[in-house]
This record gives C-alpha cells, sequence and structure tokens, in this order.
C-alpha cells in the first residue's frame, strides 16, 4: 500500500464546528472543536448500538465494531451496508444469521470513551489468538512514525478531543483514522481492513490514546502483533498485553519511549540523539488532550 493510502481531512466542514468563547484573558475567540454525532447501527435487522462519532467511514466503523466484538466472523459473507445519514444508521446485512443475540446479554461497560462496549465472550478469542513471534520493530522506525503523523494535518492538530490510530508497516503510515473514541479509530481500522482484504502480517498500530485493555484487546483480536502510543498504560492493559505476547510501547514522544510488554521484538539500531522533538504546537496539543483522555 502507498503512505497514508487514507488519511485525516481537517479540512472537512462535516467534522468539525466553529464555536465561540473567549480566552484566558477575557478577548473573544473563535475555535474549531470536533463534532459528535449518534449512529446506530444494526446487524440484519437488530439493533446492536448506538455509537457517537465524528461521522466519517460509517461503513469501516460499523464492520470493525462488529468484528471486534465477535459478532462477526473473518469469513462472514457481507452482502450490504446501508448508511442513512438523515436518519444516523447504518445497517449490516450478512449471508449467514449471526449469533448476536447471546453476545448482546454479556455486554458491559469498558474505559474506552464515548460508548466503547465490549463482550463478555471476547477473551475467547483474545485466547486463542497467537501473534507473531517473528515480528519486530525497530527504533528508527519508531522515530520515523512519530515524526510522519504527528506532523501530518489532522484534526487532532486543529482541533484536539479527537483520538487517532494508524494502521502502519516498518516506517510507513497506512491507514490513519480519527475519531472522538480511540475504539472508534481502531474499529474503522479493522473495518477498512477487512473490506479491502488487508492482512495484519507485518503490521503495527500507532495510537494517540491510552493503551487500556480494550485497546490491547482488539489488537490482538485483529492479529497485529504491535501497539505503539504517545499516552500511558493502564495496569490491565499491560497484564493483557503480556498474556497475549503483544509488544506494547507507550509515551513514544520525540526519542522516548517506555516499553512494558513484549520487549524483545525491539531492535535499537537508531541513536536517540538523532530523534527530533516533536513541534511545539504537537507536544502542547498532546499534552492538553492527554491531560483530558
Amino acid at each position: 500500500m502507498e503512505e497514508f493510502a487514507v488519511r485525516p481531512n481537517p479540512a472537512d466542514p462535516r467534522l468539525t464546528e466553529r464555536v465561540a468563547g473567549i480566552d484566558h484573558e477575557g478577548r473573544k475567540i473563535e475555535t474549531a472543536v470536533p463534532v459528535e454525532r449518534p449512529l446506530t447501527l444494526f446487524l440484519n435487522g437488530r439493533e446492536i448500538v448506538t455509537m457517537m462519532t465524528v461521522g466519517d467511514y460509517p461503513d469501516c466503523l460499523a464492520v470493525g465494531y462488529l468484528l471486534n466484538q465477535n459478532m462477526l466472523r473473518g469469513d462472514d459473507r457481507i452482502t450490504a451496508i446501508e448508511h442513512d445519514e438523515e436518519t444516523e444508521t447504518v445497517v449490516v446485512r450478512t449471508e449467514r444469521q449471526t449469533d448476536f443475540e447471546d453476545k448482546l446479554k454479556k455486554k458491559t461497560l469498558t474505559s474506552g470513551c464515548a460508548q466503547g462496549t465490549v463482550f463478555g465472550d471476547v477473551m475467547e478469542k483474545f485466547d486463542k489468538v497467537g501473534l507473531d513471534p517473528d515480528a519486530v520493530v525497530h527504533t528508527s522506525w519508531l522515530y520515523a512514525l512519530s515524526k510522519k503523523i504527528n506532523t501530518t494535518p489532522s484534526l487532532y492538530l486543529e482541533a484536539g478531543a479527537i483520538h487517532g490510530c494508524v494502521l502502519c508497516e516498518r516506517d510507513r503510515p497506512l491507514i490513519y483514522m480519527e475519531d472522538v473514541g480511540r475504539h472508534n479509530a481502531i474499529d474503522k481500522i479493522a473495518g477498512y481492513m477487512h473490506l479491502n482484504a488487508i492482512a495484519p502480517t507485518g503490521k503495527l498500530f500507532y495510537t494517540t490514546g491510552r493503551l487500556t485493555s480494550e485497546m490491547v484487546i482488539k489488537t490482538v483480536q485483529m492479529g497485529v502483533p504491535i501497539l505503539i502510543s504517545r499516552s500511558g498504560f493502564t495496569a490491565w492493559g499491560v497484564a493483557l498485553a503480556r498474556r497475549a505476547g503483544l509488544t506494547l510501547i507507550g509515551r513514544a514522544k520525540g526519542k522516548r519511549f517506555i516499553a512494558l510488554a513484549g520487549e524483545q521484538r525491539i531492535r535499537f539500531d537508531a541513536d536517540p540523539e538523532s530523534a527530533a522533538d516533536e513541534p511545539r504546537r504537537a507536544q502542547r496539543k498532546a499534552s492538553l488532550d492527554e491531560d483530558a483522555a
């Protein structure tokens, strides 16, 4: 795939609104803020969940959500995806009759922003996934990815209050999705990968959000062996990463990072002093967003 085959479009007027206010000195200002709009997901005519989202890539979000909740199997044939912007609904239709009714009974809330949910039997699939033991990540890739991703125009830089996830291969960002919740962003990537037959082999994830249990579970279920974040960790996220053999790298900013799981995959092939610091604007925006996350 080409670099940034999918990337954010901060100029899309549907994704932000201009809002008036005042600054710390009482001066009138106008700033961009991301929108939140409901999207109700149906599977074969049955209502599953209503998600809060910025509204782009509804087909990918719907399919990725169902896959990551184990409500769709990888071999299920999707016969239609119907999105109605006016009624704020998306319907996924499959050839096989799914067993989502039982899964709905096991739904529990998670730490994800907005409407993050995970179903009671996801750990069944989690414990069966075998991540590639031969996958590696070079520190030179980390430094290159951090620079490319954090200098790419995005809602994250334009308006804040948003999370991004990026599917990468070596030092190349491939698919960059954003949303108000980190779980939505990774679901969009899962859906895009499924709909475009993109395999997880040789891939890694980069995210702006915290490395929570939900992010670890979804990454493992998707078969991606390396997860990197500019933000920090939760204890359960680390425990699950170690349990699954996932490489977990956090607080990746400039030349610095911390690895708390799967350290054996890291290849130290670059001098940290050669890594450029992040642009001041990116540092400031990230600091504010991470404090609020």
